[in-house]
């Protein structure tokens, strides 16, 4: 009993103990409710709180903006007021003008008006004046006709040939103006032409500086050079660039080409094939080779003994190398490098008795005609290659423009061009410095005086340069100053059409008056 009675209490107790937790839990549940119900309305509240403190933010940032915006629209309706309030004032400004300038055109219009009534006026009274000077004139040539004794048909004429007098000399001085200016426009494509022509390729009358001739042990060679079907002949040709003549001369084979260097290159590598017998289009091109190669090496050397003689110092090598090809080249059959050491020498002498530096002169003497020394396919006067040489390997700038300016091609900048010019005239207008006969030579001398001598008013003339220079006196009272120009262009035109010459020749009349008197 007690068991069951302990178990009852217990079950009692337990009963009692829930209701009383369940109570408990319900207190506390409402309260949490409560509280949760009053944090809500605070929340609500806060937020309700914060969302007018947004609204009114937001509604004072968009009115800032709003006043900007309109202070910004004001400040343009201002500044665009201004301008047009400024174009209103231009525009003022203009119609005033233009209001005076027409009061001008009507004003000038009227001024006008009375000059073409005065310009009438005049046209009338200067008519009225021609018909009186007409028969002014007519009655005056009708007295003048009584008091000379001539008719009017013989004044005129005697008139006529005052004035063909003086159309003729008028012609003389206009054509020489002509002539002047085309010289100044043709000048230099005239040297380009000529330089190039003349100057830096050999010349056909000279045939003893084109041609070389191989001797032969015996006429069966000629067979061995020309080989089978000719193709010894053609590969030796192929090879050296020279021409290869085998005729009847006996015992002789000629080589023919203006580039003194090749022609020289084939007859030695021709004279080392017969040697050694061994003649065939391999053989060839082995040999001739070995000879450019040796002669290219012989260049070098000259070029050095050259500078050696000269006691010139500092030379770049690859000049050195175009002072050994003057030795292959020649002007007018002159050889190039013994016309250059002349020169070189001569300037040197004219520089010291100047008070010139001689080594610097005898070094623009010795390069003013490199520029002769490159392939003639370059195009330009030798004088100008010349100096872009110079300049490219650093040479004195005096040394550079001796070179340019030995033909005039472009200014002379130190007295030492004007003597490399000098000495270059000198060393190739004496007599017997370029190939040419003496007897030819006296004969074109003479020839060149007689036709100058041919002219009417000529008094004496003189050939001069190894005749490039024909000076013609003249009589002053049968030539004026103006006929003498038309006198000297005649005379060059009948030398050109006449003569044969080297170069060009330049004709120089001179006309002096001589008046003398004694004191007694």
């Amino acid at each position: 009993m007690e068991y069951l009675y302990l178990i009852a209490t217990a079950v009692i107790v337990f009963i009692i103990a829930f209701v009383i937790g369940w109570k408990m839990n319900s207190l506390k549940g409402i309260n949490s409710l409560k509280k949760a119900e009053a944090e809500s309305d605070k929340i609500i509240k806060d937020a309700e709180k914060e969302a007018k403190n947004l609204k009114r933010e937001k509604l004072l940032e968009v009115k800032d903006e709003w006043l900007k915006k309109k202070q910004d629209f004001d400040n343009e309706v201002n500044s665009k007021r201004q301008k047009l309030l400024k174009y209103e004032k231009q525009l003022e400004v203009r119609e005033e003008s233009l209001e005076k300038r027409f009061d001008l055109v009507l004003e000038k219009e009227k001024q006008n008006k009375e000059l073409e009534k005065n310009v009438t006026r005049q046209k009338e009274e200067l008519s009225k004046k021609n018909a009186e000077l007409e028969h002014l004139i007519y009655e005056q040539n009708i007295r003048l006709e009584k008091t000379a004794g001539l008719t009017a048909e013989e004044a005129k004429k005697m008139l006529m040939e005052n004035m063909i007098d003086k159309a003729r000399t008028d012609a003389s001085a206009y054509i020489k103006e002509i002539r002047d200016n085309a010289k100044a426009e043709a000048k230099k494509e005239a040297q380009k032409i000529v330089v190039q022509a003349i100057q830096r390729t050999a010349v056909d009358h000279a045939v003893e500086t084109t041609v070389s001739v191989v001797q032969l042990a015996n006429d069966d060679l000629k067979g061995r050079i020309i080989g089978r079907e000719g193709r010894n002949i053609r590969a030796f040709e192929a090879k050296t660039g020279v021409d290869v003549i085998v005729d009847d001369t006996p015992e002789a084979v000629i080589l023919s080409a203006f580039d003194q260097f090749r022609r020289e290159v084939a007859r030695i590598a021709l004279e080392r094939l017969i040697a050694d017998g061994r003649i065939h289009p391999a053989r060839i091109e082995e040999v001739v080779d070995k000879v450019q190669e040796e002669l290219e090496d012989e260049i070098v050397r000259e070029g050095e003994n050259t500078l050696i003689q000269l006691g010139i110092h500092g030379v770049h090598p690859e000049l050195v190398k175009y002072i050994g090809k003057m030795k292959y080249r020649s002007s007018y059959g002159q050889n190039l490098l013994q016309h250059s050491i002349e020169v070189a020498y001569i300037t040197g002498i004219l520089a010291a008795e100047l008070g010139f530096d001689p080594a610097l002169a005898k070094r623009a003497g010795l390069l003013h005609d490199i520029g002769k020394t490159v392939d003639k396919s370059v195009e330009g006067p030798h004088a100008l290659i010349g100096s872009e040489i110079a300049k490219k390997y650093k040479e004195n700038p005096i040394v550079v423009n001796a070179i340019g300016s030995h033909h005039e091609d472009i200014e002379m900048e130190h007295p030492i061009a004007a003597l490399v010019q000098a000495a270059d005239a000198i060393s190739g207008a004496r007599p017997g410095a370029r190939r040419e006969p003496l007897e030819s030579y006296v004969k074109r001398l003479e020839n060149l005086e007689k036709l100058a001598e041919s002219f009417d008013g000529v008094a004496k003339t003189y050939a001069i340069q190894a005749g490039r220079e024909i000076r013609v006196v003249v009589e002053p009272d049968k030539v004026d100053d103006d006929f003498s120009d038309k006198l000297s262009y005649d005379i060059a035109q009948k030398i050109q059409e006449e003569l044969e010459y080297p170069g060009q020749i330049k004709v120089t009349v001179i006309r002096e008056v001589r008046k003398i008197a004694y004191a007694k």
